[in-house]
């Protein structure tokens, strides 16, 4: 997400460098290309206007402190206002209540109403420690509740079964029932969408949430629908009372729109932002992260939090100790980080999050085609014997024919692996031996890509 706008953004800014104080005339020609940069990225218009303005005001005639160059200086202001436009701070569930807590989940067909719910409660699974019971009031797309039982079984919440049969109030209030008398912390309530917005389904949506008075109203709203979705989040935020937004889709929206609108526009915060299908792919929405994101400059702190959640520390923790006593790092090794890279949501994914990378080697990263790479490298391995992993110096010439045949790949496939595989191993040899690190990063000095240095 984002992608066009970090690029125009970065653009914009280089060209103020070397001038000693923001003024009228330096600053004219940057807010115009920031103004277009926005409004390219599907902001809403009077979004646009609100923010160019801020930013005029606050920036103009601003004394550049210490070594900050006017660019910087114009960084920061942009900076805080595109914190202030997406909401200051990160607004969490309110878990704080008497269970079960109920999260009602609203939006139009399509959205991803149903992968969010199980994404949710995944996370409050897994992060926050709750037991969490789900159920599905969407009486009218075929497969909606065994689509709903399927994910609660992936994700190890409590399924509540409901039938096509019975009134969308009825499955709500036995819902929160069974969910008090199963001890349940967190219900989640899956609701039907439609096509547009409509009397009927505002109705029904008002007469559920009457029924069960649930704790949070979240809108789910597609973000590649942009500015649309912050004015769809609007027409739900004045039937429902709505306590937050969650953007789904974020992965395919290269232009951020709605993340920019949706707070100004209906008043209500973006708690969590999911891309793509599996569902460990719900985050925490920080307005201050996003803006660094925006501004290339990374987000240090959602790729560490994220390494603490999905990464298993056991494991790493015993590589750790097998690189510094100078072990081999085998191919079970490698396995391992390939396997833990992609719980973290890929290698496009963690690039995103690191500063001064840009948008376009993240998005190169992101490409399906390295997705698709590593897990041929990890099906080649899996179709190694435990001893051609552990010793992969045995594997001549017929094993190898063998381990092409058994992972659907060819020879040359396996042969680059195992050439990629020695790299690494020498690289961990390097890292193990005394002082190691800091000789293998003064051997890669200079053969860093601009910018980038250690």
């Amino acid at each position: 997400m984002f992608e066009n706008l970090t690029d125009r953004l970065s653009k914009t800014l280089k060209t103020l460098r070397g001038q000693g104080r923001l003024s009228e005339d330096n600053i004219k020609d940057s807010l115009r290309e920031v103004r277009q940069a926005l409004l390219e990225a599907d902001v809403a218009l009077p979004v646009v206007r609100d923010f160019i303005d801020k930013v005029r005001e606050k920036a103009l005639g601003e004394e550049v402190v210490g070594s900050l160059s006017p660019g910087q200086a114009l960084v920061k202001v942009v900076n805080d206002e595109l914190v202030a436009v997406m909401g200051h701070q990160h607004d969490g569930l309110d878990l704080n209540q008497k269970p079960p807590i109920t999260i009602l989940m609203a939006g139009l067909q399509g959205a991803g109403k149903t992968t969010t719910v199980a994404k949710l409660a995944r996370r409050l699974i897994e992060v926050d420690k709750k037991v969490v019971m789900v159920a599905s009031a969407d009486i009218y797309r075929p497969a909606a509740i065994d689509q709903l039982q399927t994910l609660a079984v992936e994700v190890n919440a409590i399924f509540h079964p409901s039938d096509a049969r019975q009134k969308p109030v009825d499955i709500a209030k036995q819902a929160q029932d069974a969910a008090r008398k199963q001890n349940a912390d967190v219900l989640i309530l899956d609701t039907a969408g439609r096509l547009a917005i409509d009397q009927q389904m505002m109705d029904e949506i008002k007469g559920i949430h009457k029924a069960i008075t649930p704790t949070e109203t979240l809108f789910v709203v597609d973000s590649m629908t942009g500015q649309d979705a912050a004015n769809t989040a609007k027409a739900f935020g004045e039937a429902l009372p709505l306590s937050g937004v969650v953007l789904t889709k974020t992965d395919g929206d290269a232009r951020g729109g709605a993340a920019l609108s949706v707070r100004h526009i209906t008043g209500k915060p973006i708690k969590y932002i999911g891309s793509g299908e599996k569902t460990d792919a719900l985050e925490a929405f920080h307005p201050d992260r996003m803006a660094s994101r925006i501004l290339g400059m990374g987000d240090i702190l959602s790729l560490v939090e994220q390494a603490h959640e999905k990464v298993d520390h056991e494991k790493a923790e015993k590589l750790a100790k097998k690189v510094k006593k100078g072990k081999g790092f085998d191919l079970e090794d490698l396995r391992d980080q390939f396997m833990q890279m992609d719980k973290m949501g890929g290698l496009g994914s963690m690039i995103d999050k690191l500063p001064g990378m840009g948008s376009g080697v993240a998005q190169a990263m992101q490409n399906p085609a390295h997705t698709k790479q590593m897990k041929r490298m990890v099906a080649i391995i899996n179709s190694m014997t435990p001893k051609e992993r552990r010793k992969p110096e045995v594997i001549n010439g017929s094993r190898k024919r063998r381990v092409a045949t058994g992972s659907g790949t060819e020879i040359q496939d396996v042969n680059r692996l195992l050439k990629q595989h020695k790299q690494m191993q020498k690289m961990m040899k390097k890292m193990g031996s005394k002082g190691g690190m800091a000789n293998m990063m003064r051997g890669l000095k200079g053969k860093m890509p601009p910018g980038m240095s250690f």
